[in-house]
């Protein structure tokens, strides 16, 4: 064994006659272990809302949106002949939305109206997989409207309702023929369904549909597909992926993610703290030892690497407890739901969590970093420390 290691850890097993220092020793690995758990743990639960949120999103959202200035024809030989020349597209179909009004009895709300083609909607959304009971089928006159939309206008299934918009000014009248709940609330409370025919007619697009929507293989590639899809069509038509659309809530999600590590990481910041000051009471409990040391050969370098080793020592300790207790709650959660959430409150009965591995590995890489650079002062000091001092009431 090297006897740098030996002596550390001697110095850390040590029963000190200076209780307080065991004391401050104990209070650093378990201020490590706790700031690493506590890491591991919230980032493993924002890191489970988002992927909820995420797989809703997707559920709900097509992968990518192809439009033209003016809409576009469905049937657009340049575009069916792109996507069958596109290896990741699984499925395509017409999209038309836009602005209305919508009335209930004295109830007026404004809402983004989605017409859909119900016979190919299925291949790039799984909305009806939202539906609250039986998936309806739409026809000429059926309309899906969000439960949040609902809630607020006072709609039932059955319900006629009349819709407005801007282009056509007549009001048609739609039955609700079913609610659906993603649990994404800014959806539910803004988007309506209704059949493909009907939403052209309303809109007055003719034979005309806003978009060609598309669902692919792998959602994490749709920025690829949407600039290979994109060179291909060039101006006038536009590509967007399910990422555009939703740019500035995962930014919103990143960023909240990054601002909670750095507001936890100031528990583990605090024990380096702690593992300073214990160095340094131990260098100045060990002055005699140091000097016996340096007067056997010890270079400085030598001392310095006992106090770094004891340094890393508790760390290294705290890490691998605080990782393995992180690790187990989000295990015992994820596994068992101990932390059930309201369903009437919240989307998910219970609260979600997912391990990335390389965050918990970058927390346990950051934290035992952080304890080294904590040694490196108490180090110094007792590097510096002379023979002739050291032992001089000896």
């Amino acid at each position: 064994m090297n006897w740098h290691f030996f002596v550390a850890l001697r110095y850390f097993n040590t029963r000190s006659r200076e209780s307080f220092i065991s004391v401050i020793s104990l209070i650093s690995v378990l201020g490590v272990a706790v700031g690493v758990a506590a890491l591991i743990i919230v980032i493993a639960v924002m890191s489970g809302f988002n992927s909820e949120l995420k797989e809703r999103i997707i559920g709900t959202t097509p992968h990518i949106f192809i439009e033209k200035e003016g809409g576009i024809n469905p049937s657009d030989p340049a575009v069916k002949k792109v996507l069958s020349e596109t290896k990741e597209v699984t499925g395509s179909s017409a999209f038309v939305a836009g602005q209305v009004l919508l009335k209930y009895g004295d109830n007026f709300t404004g809402a983004i109206l989605n017409g859909i083609d119900e016979d190919t909607e299925q291949r790039v959304t799984n909305i009806k997989k939202y539906v609250e009971g039986p998936a309806p089928v739409l026809g000429a006159g059926g309309i899906l409207i969000g439960n949040e939309l609902a809630r607020e206008m006072g709609l039932k299934p059955g319900d006629e309702v009349s819709l407005v918009s801007a282009v056509s000014g007549k009001p048609q009248s739609f039955e609700v023929a079913g609610i659906f709940n993603t649990g994404l609330y800014s959806f539910d409370v803004n988007n309506a369904f209704v059949n493909l025919a009907a939403a052209q007619k309303l809109f007055d697009t003719k034979s005309a549909v806003t978009a060609v929507t598309v669902r692919i293989k792998d959602v994490l590639k749709a920025d690829a597909v949407k600039k290979e899809i994109a060179s291909k069509l060039r101006y006038p038509y536009f590509v967007r992926n399910w990422m555009d659309l939703n740019k500035n809530l995962f930014g919103a999600l990143l960023l909240e993610k990054i601002v909670m590590f750095a507001l936890l990481a100031l528990i583990v910041l605090v024990a380096c703290f702690n593992i300073a000051s214990m160095l340094i009471m131990r260098v100045m409990e060990k002055t005699k030892d140091i000097g016996i040391l340096k007067a056997i050969g010890a270079s400085n370098a030598d001392v310095m690497s006992v106090f770094r080793i004891e340094g890393f020592l508790v760390g290294l300790i705290g890490t691998i407890l605080g990782s393995a207790a992180g690790l187990l709650i989000v295990w015992l959660q994820k596994a068992y739901k101990l932390i059930k959430l309201p369903s009437d409150v919240y989307y998910i009965d219970a609260l979600p969590v997912s391990i990335n591995w390389h965050e918990p590995a970058m927390i346990a890489v950051a934290a035992i970093l952080l304890s080294l650079a904590a040694t490196v002062y108490p180090s110094l000091q007792a590097a510096r420390l002379e023979v002739v001092e050291a032992l001089r009431y000896e």
